[in-house]
């Protein structure tokens, strides 16, 4: 008699039978297999819309009292929540404290797997005092199991520290976890192509929701105009000719004269766009900016230009 071990209570560990014979699949088969399981992705996600919406709230409020939102993980979830963090500085122009993120074993472990990192409670719990966490931050757990004590050890401890908390899992997590955080993003999207590898499906999702996360929360603290991007930093030959296609096209200029706002302004887009459009001066259109909040639609009426199709 074949003996079955009973099912893992964590929808991350069990095995997906659509995938049972993957190993015997062709090249194409596989691609296949994987794009298949990929699809239910997004739905998953759609499912969490309103808590999702709610952790941009809590982040949006976080950033407009000079908090900071901190990511915490281990393995591929604590490795997203550092890329999702790393990207808003060159994106957003935000301040690399804005949004951070933590992983358990901490630098060694974003290029190498430290195991055993990941089970200690108490190291997540110290790393937030080493943050000195406090009442203006949120801090977001993550972990596709839902399990992960290190993320357990952090987000109690955040808690007591009087944060704001949400914990990221891809699998139903404990009635005591969810007491212990005020948002809880959900999203299951099923038993994995391989058993437990939760780079995949869990990862995907984890992804999207992290950057709905951070680019919600910039767009509401007026880090776009429409949808382009003004607050971002122009470090590199890309992000310096964005910066002058952004003003050429939003102020109706030429590329040299784009140049020319933009060296008044700092180089700095927001401000360049404000200069332009109220006849203004660098000192004053940055006045009217901190007087609206960053958000230029509080200061310039006009919406920006329509898509060219």
């Amino acid at each position: 008699m074949t003996r079955q071990a009973p099912p893992d209570s964590r929808i991350t560990e069990r095995r997906n039978p659509r995938t049972a014979n993957i190993d015997l699949a062709t090249a194409l088969e596989i691609v296949d297999l994987m794009n298949a399981e990929d699809r239910a992705v997004a739905d998953a996600v759609a499912s969490q819309r309103v808590e999702i919406a709610r952790l941009v709230s809590l982040t949006e409020d976080a950033f407009r009292r000079d908090g900071r939102l901190f990511y915490v993980g281990a393995g591929t979830s604590g490795r997203l929540g550092i890329l999702d963090a790393s990207e808003c500085p060159p994106t957003f122009g935000s301040d690399p404290d804005m949004v951070q993120g933590i992983i358990a074993g901490g630098f060694p472990a974003i290029l190498r797997a430290q195991e055993g990192a990941e089970d200690s409670p108490a190291g997540g719990a110290a790393i937030m005092d080493e943050h000195n966490v406090g009442e203006r931050d949120v801090v977001v757990g993550i972990a596709a199991s839902g399990t992960t004590p290190f993320v357990h050890g952090a987000i109690e401890r955040a808690r007591e520290r009087k944060a704001r908390t949400a914990i990221l899992a891809c699998t139903p997590v404990s009635g005591k976890l969810l007491s212990q955080v005020d948002v809880a993003v959900i999203a299951i999207v099923g038993p994995e192509a391989v058993t437990g590898s939760t780079r995949l499906k869990a990862g995907t999702a984890t992804k999207m929701v992290l950057n709905m996360i951070t680019t919600g929360a910039m767009i509401r603290i007026g880090k776009t105009y429409g949808n382009l991007m003004v607050d971002l930093k122009a470090t590199n030959a890309k992000l310096r000719d964005r910066s002058e296609r952004i003003v050429v096209e939003v102020c109706g200029v030429s590329r040299d004269e784009a140049r020319s706002l933009l060296e008044a302004a700092g180089n700095r887009v927001k401000t360049a766009i404000v200069m332009q459009k109220l006849g203004v001066d660098r000192e004053a259109a940055d006045q009217a900016l901190a007087a609206a909040g960053g958000v230029i639609r509080r200061v310039v009426t006009d919406a920006p230009p329509p898509v060219q199709s």
